[in-house]
C-alpha cells in the first residue's frame, strides 16, 4: 500500500462542519467551524485554528489473517450515505512506546481485542488510521471514521468498547472531533 499523507485543517472553510470538539483525555483542540482534509503535508494556512498531520503506513499490530478479515468487510471512504465523520487524534504514553513491539501487540489484540471488537462494526463504519509520531506531530495517531447518521449509535458503542480496553490505559491525550458533511 502506498502511504497516504494528509493534513486535517480546522478553520473557516472545509467540506466538513465541526459539530463539537470534545476533549476525552488531556488537553482539547480549539473549537472551529469547519474542517478540510487536504492531500499531503501542507503548511497550516494563516486562517486555520489548528492543523494535524499524519500518514498511513503498514499495519503495525495486525497479523496477515486479521488484515485479510478487515479488507473483506471494510467499506471505503467518501460513500455518499456516510455524511457523519469523526477525527480522533490520540497520543499514547511514554510507557506504551517503551514496550517492545510484541508487548504492544499483546495489549492491542490479545488483551484488548482491538481488531476483533472492531470487526463487528464494519462495514457500517469506515476508518483510516494515520500515524503522526514519526512526523514529530503532537498526536501519535489520527483515526478518521465515516458513517451514515443511522449508524451513530453503533459508532458510539465501538468507541465505548475501545475506551474500556487495557490499551486505553496508555492514552494520555484524546480529542474527539465530531463532523457532518454538507
Amino acid at each position: 500500500m502506498t502511504p497516504i499523507a494528509s493534513t486535517f485543517v480546522a478553520g473557516p472553510d472545509g467540506v466538513w462542519r465541526i459539530e463539537v470538539v470534545e476533549p476525552v483525555t488531556g488537553a482539547s483542540l480549539p473549537a472551529a467551524p469547519r474542517l478540510s482534509v487536504l492531500a499531503g503535508h501542507v503548511v497550516q494556512p494563516a486562517s486555520a485554528l489548528w492543523a494535524v498531520r499524519g500518514s498511513t503506513g503498514h499495519q503495525r499490530y495486525t497479523r496477515r489473517d486479521e488484515a485479510a478479515a478487515l479488507r473483506a468487510v471494510q467499506a471505503g471512504l467518501d460513500r455518499p450515505a456516510a455524511t457523519w465523520a469523526s477525527l480522533i487524534p490520540i497520543q499514547k504514553s511514554a510507557a506504551w512506546w517503551e514496550l517492545a513491539q510484541d508487548e504492544r501487540r499483546a495489549i492491542f489484540e490479545e488483551t484488548s481485542h482491538h481488531i476483533g471488537a472492531s470487526l463487528r462494526f464494519l462495514p457500517a463504519i469506515a476508518r483510516r488510521l494515520y500515524h503522526g509520531r514519526e512526523l514529530g506531530e503532537p498526536f501519535d495517531f489520527l483515526t478518521w471514521f465515516e458513517y451514515a447518521p443511522e449508524h451513530a449509535a453503533a459508532f458510539d458503542e465501538l468507541l465505548a468498547v475501545l475506551r474500556a480496553s487495557e490499551e486505553w490505559l496508555f492514552v494520555t491525550r484524546e480529542v474527539h472531533v465530531r463532523l457532518a458533511r454538507q
